[in-house]
């Protein structure tokens, strides 16, 4: 169970959330903008925000990316139906997952533990995996490049200790959603995205990438240095 902060401008959407959220044993706390919602993440430092895309003042995409700038703290998208753009932008802002409005509070309630679980799970046998001057520890969920830590968010990290630990092998995006998110369908433009933001903070040049690179018409594969 942990801290949540949820950030919606409507009074409804909040009210539902939140006893959903409570329901299954999360602390929840609530904000109506984006300054709230930076306040309350500064003073009360939850271990998950539920944030909506649109907000008064300070929008979700600045909230997001002044968290992320701060640290790395997870964070679930609340968008509009049917807006890919929209789902898009968050989860290159660094938004860790997303939610369509209008949505089912038990899949938002379901999404919410995906993500915490993959940050409070045991720490996976074998320790650290290195390829190159990368390495990625799962007991301390830290990626370092050389002697600079590298900042990731909580799928970011996941999806990169995947393909560092299956160095070699190429895993279509619906295989990725499955064995990375835990779903069973969704959109695939939220691989993409990943892989795109993984990337820009590990290739030398993130347009001709020679570690996580794209067999056409298949997905992805790591290549191990």
């Amino acid at each position: 169970m942990a801290a949540v902060l949820v950030v919606d401008d409507d009074a409804t959407v909040r009210e539902v959330v939140i006893t959903y959220l409570s329901k299954a044993g999360h602390t929840v706390t609530s904000a109506a903008d984006g300054h709230e919602a930076l306040a309350s993440v500064a003073s009360s430092q939850p271990e998950l925000v539920v944030l909506d895309l649109m907000l008064p003042g300070i929008d979700g995409l600045e909230v997001c990316r002044r968290l992320r700038e701060s640290g790395d703290i997870p964070v679930i998208m609340l968008t509009a139906k049917g807006s890919v753009n929209d789902r898009v932008v968050g989860l290159e802002v660094g938004a860790d997952d997303y939610v369509t409005k209008p949505f089912s509070p038990r899949e938002l309630v379901l999404r919410v533990d995906s993500v915490l679980r993959r940050t409070q799970e045991p720490v996976p046998v074998g320790g650290p995996v290195r390829s190159g001057d990368i390495v990625v520890d799962p007991g301390s969920r830290v990626v370092t490049r050389g002697d600079e830590r590298v900042a990731m968010t909580v799928r970011e990290f996941d999806l990169l200790h995947h393909f560092v630990s299956h160095a070699g092998t190429v895993f279509s995006r619906e295989d990725l959603l499955r064995d990375v998110w835990g779903w069973s369908f969704g959109d695939d433009s939220t691989v993409t995205v990943h892989v795109r933001r993984l990337r820009e903070k590990l290739e030398t040049d993130p347009t001709h990438p020679v570690r996580l690179v794209t067999v056409w018409g298949v997905g992805y594969r790591w290549e191990d240095s």
